[in-house]
């Protein structure tokens, strides 16, 4: 059993410290926040011998007694500090800090230049706690940590904080540990970070204004139906005019009150209909057509798979340059795969590796990769499989910046066609007869003029 001094506030904003023994800093820091303590510092101190019972210290207790009396813990020789009130805000908003994907990405290049410089884990761990200022973020890490101290790898901590750690990421750090390539998986890991961050960046440029456009339009429209329009039909029967509103608004309009009547009914089918799709989709069945609507779908899909297949295949270049046979390396490298489509492909691909067939064959099959990415991949096959693949990576990545810039040509096209749709609606719906009013044409008509 190891010793350790640790430091925590209470849920009262009261600072606790004292000495105990537990299994490894990942049982202390999890005991601990299980009972409502946020940890501020544990340093580890002594292992207890196994050899003999050792003398009881005064200060050193059993941590399942120390957290049964929790609230009688003593607090060193210090006095009891009571917390302002800005001082418990503070750490109210400290301790419920969000971690950012700006946290994620600083962690994973701070990590990788770590381990570049030959930093083991364990150091580099360290290091990057000591520096971290998201309190929430550097308790994970610290949970991390520990163990990795007790001698577990990496990924299967960040497993569950998969709220954190996107799957991708974690299989990233999981193929590394596995292959021994870890400073080349978080290489590959700070690239993804970088490159999703862009795309998103991108797609909300374009997405977000036209959204909101839409939304505006539809209240405007809505608006006009329920207000404007009964507004100006009552006008035009008090004055008894011949002059009617166009036939479109008054469609629309009566498809506007019985939907305002019987609200409810839109409601429940809306609810079944997506009631109906979530549940398909969580059978496997509906899972694997919704994977395969994904690389189908259209402006995006081909993208998701150029992505998914690009991982995979950086993925076994780090097995294979560690040494692993094909069967082995796209069996580890799978784990960076979530889409049920691409996994069966690739079980497929491993039979056949047992059979003694191509294992290049279920990808071609497949009809969803490229004549060239197979291509280049029969090639290696037939002289060096690793420099292809290195090739055939650097052609996807090429491949895949073309089709970005494809999807930022042509989304907003599509988005500004509907959103133009929309509008042209509007103005027919609601402008033309405001106009109409404006005009006031409907007066004489109302006079036999």
């Amino acid at each position: 059993m190891a010793t350790f001094m640790y430091k925590a506030v209470t849920s009262k904003g009261v600072i606790v410290k004292n000495k105990v023994e537990s299994a490894s800093r990942m049982t202390l820091i999890k005991s601990l926040k299980n009972n409502n303590l946020m940890p501020i510092s544990i340093e580890q101190l002594s292992y207890k011998s196994k050899n003999g019972q050792k003398k009881q210290k005064k200060n050193v207790t059993d941590i399942q007694e120390i957290m049964k009396n929790v609230n009688t813990t003593q607090i060193g020789k210090e006095k009891k500090h009571t917390l302002t009130s800005k001082e418990k805000v503070n750490l109210y908003f400290a301790k419920s800090e969000k971690i950012t994907s700006r946290d994620l990405v600083i962690f994973t290049q701070n990590f990788y230049l770590l381990k570049k410089a030959n930093f083991n884990n364990i150091h580099a761990l360290s290091t990057i706690i000591d520096s971290t200022e998201n309190l929430s973020f550097k308790g994970i890490l610290e949970d991390i940590l520990a163990g990795v101290e007790a001698g577990d790898n990496m990924y299967t901590t960040m497993e569950y904080y998969d709220n954190v750690f996107p799957y991708i990421y974690i299989n990233m750090i999981k193929v590394g540990e596995l292959s021994g390539s870890l400073t080349n998986s978080l290489e590959q890991a700070v690239k993804y970070l970088d490159d999703t961050a862009a795309l998103t960046k991108k797609l909300k440029a374009i997405l977000i204004p036209n959204i909101v456009q839409f939304i505006l339009l539809i209240v405007m429209l809505l608006v006009g139906m329920l207000f404007a329009i009964p507004a100006i039909q009552d006008v035009f029967d008090e004055l008894g005019t011949k002059d009617t509103l166009p036939a479109i608004t008054l469609w629309f309009k009566d498809v506007v009150d019985v939907a305002v009547q019987y609200w409810y009914i839109p409601v429940v089918i809306i609810i079944a209909i997506v009631s109906i799709i979530l549940f398909y989709i969580r059978t496997p069945k509906g899972k694997y057509n919704f994977h395969y609507f994904k690389y189908k779908m259209p402006i995006f899909g081909t993208l998701i798979f150029a992505l998914d297949f690009s991982r995979l295949m950086k993925a076994m270049l780090l097995n294979l340059k560690n040494g692993m046979r094909i069967q082995d390396a796209i069996e580890v490298s799978k784990n960076i795969i979530q889409n049920y489509v691409m996994l069966s492909i690739i079980e497929t691909s491993i039979n056949n590796i047992l059979i003694g067939q191509s294992w290049i064959e279920p990808f071609e099959k497949s009809g969803l990769t490229t004549p060239m990415m197979t291509e280049m991949l029969k090639i290696g096959m037939q002289t060096d499989l690793t420099e292809m693949m290195e090739k055939l990576i650097e052609y996807m990545d090429i491949d895949i910046d073309n089709i970005i810039e494809k999807i930022t040509k042509v989304l907003p096209q599509v988005l500004y066609t509907i959103v133009g749709i929309v509008l042209i609606f509007f103005v027919i719906v609601v402008l033309v007869p405001c106009v109409q009013v404006y005009m006031g044409n409907f007066i004489f008509s109302a006079y036999g003029y």
